[in-house]
């Protein structure tokens, strides 16, 4: 587990945090923490830490999300640090110890951090919290949810699945039994049966983001009921779920897929199964919170991720499994569901 338990540098201590409702003062530099820093701390004007409890190197949720950061901070010229693997008991404790060192954000990845950041919140004021996928209900004066469209995003990936199933069996397999996660599986099933009707989905949840061989467990007990596309909104443990597809596409049998979420994965070539993803441009939805911290107009609001401010796209196609056709059949439906006119 990395934290980050580094000493505010003495003068620091005379020096007051840039207000979420002013924007005004330039925060001290902290000193720095080894790995879990980047950036330079002598030219950096603000800072924003995440905290999350998958690993930044998991190829998926947690690797996704710390280079959102890292893009919108580039873009801007925000100093980082990160602290991954957090213990689900460590959220608060983690938080906090970026509070001490100055950061003028902290960027939660997800809806399971949203006790501990109204906890920690409360003490720390001054501070401008980001919450991704936090409920449209947390927003206060200085916490703001990130809300990429749970529904748009599964029926993005619905229709693919619905196009690209051959023995009309789907499965989804999230994490924790959260409501975007919720959604997304309502989206995914509805979009694929109006492509198809005669969809199936399998769905199951693992009670955890982090466990891969529960990912496994999961896709092995799906496939051995033909199904042969899947989604997932789990992180680590989609990356376990297509360690099975892929196990078992060597088995000689029907081909079986999967759709990524929320980077492009197809072109990282980790899974032979992948065959497109749904990329969620988390990065724009973070810069544009980080825009309200510098004009001192942070707090109080949801920022929305959709297809209207280009926030939601379709990755890249893997060429060799899904053909010209079926991509042009599938931007029909994207066109479609872009218009509002999903099913039409």
């Amino acid at each position: 587990m990395k934290k980050v338990f580094a000493l505010v540098l003495a003068a620091a201590l005379s020096l007051s945090l840039a207000a979420c409702g002013s924007g005004g003062s330039t925060p001290p530099a902290a000193s720095g923490s080894g790995a879990a820093a980047s950036g330079s701390a002598s030219t950096a004007t603000y800072k924003v830490a995440m905290v999350c409890d998958s690993s930044i190197s998991d190829g998926g949720w947690g690797a996704a999300c710390y280079n959102a950061m890292v893009d919108a901070a580039e873009d801007l010229g925000w100093e980082t640090a990160y602290a991954d693997s957090v213990a689900q008991s460590d959220y608060a404790s983690s938080i906090t110890s970026y509070c001490d060192l100055g950061y003028n954000m902290i960027f939660l990845p997800g809806n399971q951090y949203s006790d501990a950041t109204v906890q920690v919140a409360k003490d720390y004021p001054d501070i401008c919290f980001a919450v991704l996928n936090g409920a449209e209900s947390l927003p206060t004066d200085n916490i703001t949810s990130i809300l990429p469209d749970a529904d748009e995003i599964g029926y993005m990936a619905g229709a693919l699945a619905g196009l690209m199933t051959k023995t009309n069996v789907l499965g989804f397999i999230g994490g924790m039994e959260i409501d975007t996660t919720k959604a997304k599986l309502a989206g995914y099933e509805a979009a694929a049966k109006a492509v198809n009707p005669d969809i199936t989905v399998l769905s199951a949840y693992a009670g955890s983001f982090d466990d891969t061989a529960k990912g496994m467990e999961l896709a092995n007990g799906m496939i051995s009921k033909k199904a042969d596309v899947f989604f997932g909104d789990a992180s680590a443990v989609d990356s376990g779920a297509r360690q099975a597809i892929d196990t078992a596409n060597g088995s000689g049998e029907i081909a079986i897929y999967d759709i990524g979420q929320p980077a492009d994965l197809v072109p990282q070539n980790q899974n032979a199964c992948l065959i497109g993803s749904v990329v969620t441009d988390n990065a724009g939805m973070l810069k544009l919170a980080m825009q309200d911290v510098e004009a001192g107009t942070f707090g109080n609001k949801t920022i929305y991720g959709s297809f209207e401010n280009k926030c939601l796209s379709v990755g890249t196609f893997n060429d060799e499994l899904v053909s010209a056709e079926m991509q042009t059949a599938y931007m029909g439906f994207i066109d479609q569901m872009s218009a509002g006119t999903f099913p039409g």
